[in-house]
């Protein structure tokens, strides 16, 4: 038998998974929570923008989850840490790092450690809005085929806005950074002991998903463009990377100092980064015709096209990018910016209770019709990733009355994510893009049954479920069995190593029809505070949502 390992930086903790390459039993996880600021998150109460993270936390994170899931795995009888042939790993993203000329976070050094700006950039920092929308600005004129890959619209999500911010808020940052490496590819790097920000291996997921590079016009964005932005960037350029490739390539060897911290073999292999959604669709049995939906604190939506076909530019997504989630294909990307963080808010924030009301608040609302509340809302309490991408939008409840419950809002604000997940589907299918199964991953979508079957109902598509509550991990540990050789390609590991839960949500005819007139309501509202459509009667609206309540 030989294992893999997965591990999965997530927005608040990092989790270690082994996993058998020929059967695909998950043997033993560790988890892990980042130990610094707000459940892992450095905050700044002047700033609801800023999320940034301690890198101390991620290699704190990383020995630690190992050494959990090596001490599980290390209690049975057929396993042996010797038979560990391969790591993968994938994070969070666009969450750039800055790097001094040794690869070592600044924050890692006593005269930075406690400067925000020189921490992680968490994906769900959104200072940089101003940034991205300059960059959208100055492509759109000067370099239009830079974001028609990804939506049109550039966001404070990623790569470029993020760095750039970073130098107008705190230059001193900016000068002493090096260079700037995505965490999804600095763990690996760390793994193989590299210590040159040049010879870090740099994953296609993150540099054409986030950095608008691409093979088309030679790798990032030229230094005439940038310098558009500001000169220093183009400076910056020299100092990041040329190349970027897929996840058939390695990402260097096990180095000896990390074996003997985390009790491996050293000169194993060490996989490509990428995105935790991106190996989570891998972890989902992703194939071309599937769209897998990672739910949790975000949604991330991703689907494979045959690099053999014409992929359309598809405005509002997250981008199309040839090589990211699986070799020969292109990966197309789109996601909520809230989701899990939604209901938690709700619950815990503005009911001010703790998470047994979650338990309570899906009874009750799972004894509630379809248009029973009045209520519509929109999902945008962290901004419009998918198909607006504005970070500068925010959440809205519309149709309340003095009679209007918390269970009846709680019902809403899942209503209002899965209208959100109606759009994207109906925006990939629009451009040629064809969705013939949904699948489902993270803990929302394997423990709350109320919710899947909103989310069947609202879209009219059966909703399928990942086998493995650790897709993201189980991604990553199959990215790594393929390249150490324990299987000849992704679809031969997918098929030995992932699977989907027997259980199959299907939509209810009735339901769904009722979640049609409200969508149609919920496209109104989306436009109109969307800036799409100006003159939307909302009034209209209320009066619209009081005849369908009055119909149930």
């Amino acid at each position: 038998m030989s294992y893999t390992l997965g591990i999965d930086y997530g927005t608040n903790s990092v989790r270690a998974l082994i996993v058998n390459c020929q059967t695909g039993e998950e043997l033993a996880a560790g988890v892990v929570n980042y130990p610094s600021g707000q459940q892992g998150i450095l905050l700044d109460a002047k700033d609801a923008h800023v999320a940034r993270q301690s890198p101390a936390d991620y290699l704190y994170g990383l020995e630690e989850s190992v050494r959990i899931a090596l001490a599980q795995a290390n209690q049975r009888d057929d396993f042996d840490a010797k038979d560990v042939i391969g790591i993968g790993v994938d994070s969070t993203g666009s969450s750039p790092i800055p790097v001094d000329a040794s690869n070592t976070p600044l924050a890692l050094d006593a005269a930075w450690k406690d400067h925000l700006a020189a921490q992680c950039w968490l994906w769900k920092d959104h200072t940089s809005h101003a940034e991205a929308k300059r960059i959208t600005e100055l492509a759109a004129a000067h370099r239009p085929q830079y974001i028609a890959k990804c939506g049109n619209i550039y966001s404070s999500e990623w790569w470029w806005s993020k760095i750039w911010h970073c130098l107008n808020v705190a230059p001193e940052v900016f000068e002493a950074a090096y260079s700037w490496v995505e965490l999804c590819d600095y763990v690996p790097s760390v793994l193989a002991g590299v210590k040159d920000p040049k010879q870090v291996v740099r994953g296609i997921c993150a540099a054409g998903h986030k950095a608008l590079y691409a093979e088309d016009w030679g790798g990032l964005p030229d230094k005439e463009f940038l310098s558009l932005l500001d000169p220093k960037l183009a400076d910056l350029r020299d100092r990041l990377y040329t190349q970027a490739v897929d996840i058939s390539h390695s990402a260097g060897k096990l180095c000896a100092e990390w074996a003997e911290a985390l009790g491996l073999q050293a000169g194993i292999e060490i996989a490509v980064g990428e995105f935790d959604v991106h190996f989570g669709a891998i972890g989902c049995c992703v194939t071309e015709g599937t769209l897998v939906k990672v739910i949790g604190t975000s949604t991330c939506d991703c689907g494979v096209v045959s690099a053999e076909n014409t992929v359309a530019d598809i405005p509002g997504i997250c981008g199309i990018v040839k090589g990211a989630i699986l070799p020969g294909f292109y990966g197309i990307e789109a996601g909520q910016s809230a989701c899990g963080d939604l209901f938690k808010w709700w619950v815990e924030t503005a009911c001010q209770n703790d998470e047994s009301m979650h338990r309570d608040l899906t009874e009750a609302v799972a004894s509630q019709r379809p248009g029973q509340s009045g209520l519509l809302a929109l999902d945008w309490n962290n901004g419009n990733r998918t198909v607006l991408v504005d970070q500068r939008l925010t959440g809205l409840i519309l149709g309340q009355t003095l009679h209007t419950t918390q269970a009846e809002i709680y019902r809403a604000l899942i209503e209002a994510t899965a209208f959100g997940a109606r759009m994207i589907i109906e925006r990939i299918e629009a451009y040629g893009v064809p969705i013939e199964r949904v699948v489902c991953a993270g803990g929302i979508a394997e423990k709350n049954a109320m919710l899947m079957q909103i989310y069947a109902d609202v879209t009219g598509r059966e909703m399928r479920v990942s086998g493995s509550s650790q897709a993201c991990a189980l991604g990553s540990a199959v990215g790594a069995a393929v390249l150490a050789g324990a299987h000849p390609d992704f679809s031969s590991a997918q098929a030995a190593m992932t699977s989907l839960k027997d259980i199959v949500y299907r939509p209810d005819p009735a339901a769904h029809a009722t979640y049609n007139q409200l969508f149609k309501l919920y496209q109104e509202i989306h436009d109109a505070f969307g800036g799409v459509n100006s003159n939307a009667d909302l009034g209209q609206v209320m009066k619209q949502l009081l005849n369908i309540k009055e119909s149930i």
